[in-house]
């Protein structure tokens, strides 16, 4: 992937590295012993497709302005269609696909073959070939997102009631539901699959015909060569347009947060397996080599880990790009393949966690028993008892004191005034609180009816039916939107897939005029 200013001929996939000539690199340049170290050979397979389409667009748009003659394009397009066929193995040495792919073009029709290159540089073209291979890895991130988008509403819709115990900082804190916390993740999601789409619009801009940075005297039609490979518009200047990687950089920063939110949703996993809160089915779990009975959630440990590698993937981006001048340096040739290792493995770990999501089981009356512990639904009982008109403040005092009460009463019961009442703090425990701190009782200042219904997990979930909120019915409301949402976005990735698959069919006429 490097630029028309480098220096020498690198291994070519199928081609040796000493000594041979290519279209670019004569005698002076062709040997030595960083050859290969400058090569990126190694990594252009990746844009081969990309690289032919661009050539093609290139040579119809010059035969267009009369800048080739339709028998040099025929030629020419010809012989980009044998190398095609021929596949990126049979390619002959070269510092990169570009070089390589020309270098194959002029060995099959001769000097014409040279004319390909007229009014580009290898800085323009890698620029777009990136974007061009970018967009398609882009909106494939996008619909692992939304199918795993597509598992959490499923979740939601069936959990809708299986009351769970929420968390923070680890520790019981309020009740909730499997549907309410799914949801929590559709939430952030949605939001990571908007920033997708916003880089891929930024992506969609085509730098082709910037040349290697200050334009060209060619009577080119860059509008043409955007049309045809399927970009937006394009880079207008033309220095931006070959120098500028700032869309790499957006893009793993999007990916980087959709491997950020995967890896809290994975962790979340792997601790309610641990404590038995859910069942992640054999096909994302495994077994210990000398532990028979384990049954390890090991895939959803590797998503964790796999923000890990993304976000080291941004670093390594971001490090490579501060502080280049302008125009084109080097230095570019190592900074895209951060963004093919973050784009793979956020694609990966998200299809992988959609799977574990849509497969797990969740053990409802182990769940709710659950979802009592630690007097989670303490905050419940100091709403019932602030909306009979005690100031929030002293409510939390009395729920802090019943708490105390509880706890003292399962100490000296040695656990059985916990199981006797497993869903938290009873109603003596409230009065008494209630007493200690107003001196008065329970009955005096609320309905004990009431305070005995929101030390029920159930209730309590019922209760909190504000927007947004764990009931099921505000999460049924919430999932209506979520819905709506998934069939936008779904409907946006199929409109820019069309557009390319129109692009590349209206790219693939144009050549067949020729050829």
């Amino acid at each position: 992937m490097s630029d028309g200013e480098g220096d020498a001929a690198g291994t070519g996939a199928g081609g040796a590295a000493d000594g041979g000539d290519t279209v670019v690199r004569r005698d002076r340049f062709s040997g030595g012993p960083a050859r290969s170290f400058l090569s990126s050979m190694d990594a252009d397979d990746r844009i081969f497709a990309a690289d032919l389409a661009v050539d093609r667009a290139h040579v119809v748009m010059l035969a267009e302005r009369g800048v080739v003659s339709d028998d040099e394009a025929a030629e020419i397009l010809g012989a980009l269609a044998d190398v095609e066929s021929a596949g990126f193995g049979a390619l002959p040495g070269g510092e990169d696909v570009h070089e390589a792919i020309e270098t194959a073009v002029v060995e099959q029709v001769g000097s014409v073959g040279g004319k390909m290159h007229t009014a580009r540089s290898r800085n323009d073209e890698v620029a777009t070939c990136i974007r061009s291979r970018l967009r398609e890895d882009l909106l494939d991130a996008i619909d692992a997102v939304l199918a795993l988008r597509g598992a959490l509403a499923d979740v939601a819709a069936a959990e809708a009631e299986t009351v769970m115990p929420g968390f923070t900082h680890l520790q019981p804190a309020q009740p909730t539901t499997v549907a309410h916390w799914a949801l929590s993740y559709e939430g952030t999601l949605a939001r990571d699959t908007g920033r997708l789409l916003d880089a891929y619009d930024r992506v969609n801009e085509s730098p082709l015909g910037a040349a290697a940075f200050a334009g060209t005297t060619f009577d080119v039609d860059r509008e043409r060569t955007a049309d045809l490979l399927g970009f937006d518009g394009v880079v207008t200047n033309a220095t931006d347009a070959a120098a500028s990687r700032d869309f790499l950089l957006e893009s793993v920063a999007a990916l980087s947060s959709v491997a950020v939110t995967c890896s809290g949703l994975a962790e979340d996993v792997v601790f309610f397996a641990n404590r038995g809160f859910v069942e992640v089915s054999d096909d994302y779990a495994s077994t210990s080599s000398i532990m028979p009975q384990k049954k390890n959630p090991d895939t959803l440990e590797l998503v964790r880990a796999t923000a890990g590698d993304v976000l080291g993937a941004y670093q390594g981006l971001a490090t490579t790009l501060k502080g280049l001048p302008r125009a084109y340096n080097r230095d570019l040739q190592r900074a895209t393949g951060h963004a093919w290792t973050a784009a793979d493995a956020v694609t990966q770990s998200v299809e992988v966690a959609a799977g574990a999501v849509a497969t797990a089981g969740w053990p409802a009356e182990d769940l709710e028993a659950a979802a009592g512990e630690g007097f989670s639904t303490a905050t419940g009982v100091a709403d019932a008892l602030a909306a009979a008109g005690l100031p929030f403040r002293t409510a939390h005092e009395i729920v802090a004191s019943a708490a105390e009460h509880s706890e003292a009463a399962d100490r000296a019961s040695g656990g059985a005034a916990s199981r006797a009442a497993e869903q938290g703090a009873d109603l003596d425990a409230v009065d008494a609180a209630v007493q200690e701190v107003t001196g008065e009782s329970l009955s005096d200042l609320v309905d004990p009816e009431l305070v005995a219904a929101a030390l029920d997990p159930a209730a309590s979930v019922a209760a909190r039916d504000s927007a947004g909120g764990p009931a099921p019915a505000a999460v049924r409301e919430a999932l209506d939107d979520v819905l709506d949402g998934i069939d936008a976005d779904e409907a946006a990735v199929a409109d820019e897939r069309a557009a390319l698959g129109d692009a590349q069919s209206d790219l693939a006429a144009e050549v067949a005029s020729y050829v």
